[in-house]
């Protein structure tokens, strides 16, 4: 299975006019030959598919992507506790590549924060 490295970092809105490099995103995660998410090959290797969060200056929280049986994936930094997932936008319908946007829902709230996918590459 080969995991791609995909870095998305804040678009712009209203509080980041320009937007913020310093919140967003680090997944390790397997695409398919279109760009999107691999269910096939996660499932093979679900625990080697990460997300580190990183967030002006707080303590990174670092967690996996998970699939939940609804069909959506989310992002999950503990197994045991379901309200700290943070859910993605019809993730399954993204293409992965740079200058693409993704919408996710942070957890304990309603809002959905845009990003931009800045990179993607095969993880080294």
């Amino acid at each position: 299975m080969t995991l791609y490295h995909i870095h998305l970092v804040m678009a712009r809105n209203k509080e980041f006019p320009e937007g913020n490099v310093h919140r967003g995103y680090d997944i390790h995660a397997p695409l398919d030959a279109d760009g999107h998410l691999d269910k096939q090959a996660w499932e093979k290797s679900p625990s080697s598919s990460t997300v580190m969060r990183f967030w002006d200056g707080e303590r990174s929280a670092l967690g996996y992507l998970v699939h939940h049986p609804k069909g959506g994936w989310a992002f999950d930094y503990d197994p045991a506790d379901d309200d700290d997932d943070e859910t993605g936008y019809r993730l399954s319908n993204h293409i992965f590549k740079t200058g693409e946007y993704i919408s996710i829902r942070d957890h304990g709230a309603d809002e959905l924060h845009t990003f931009v996918i800045d990179s993607v590459s095969k993880a080294g």
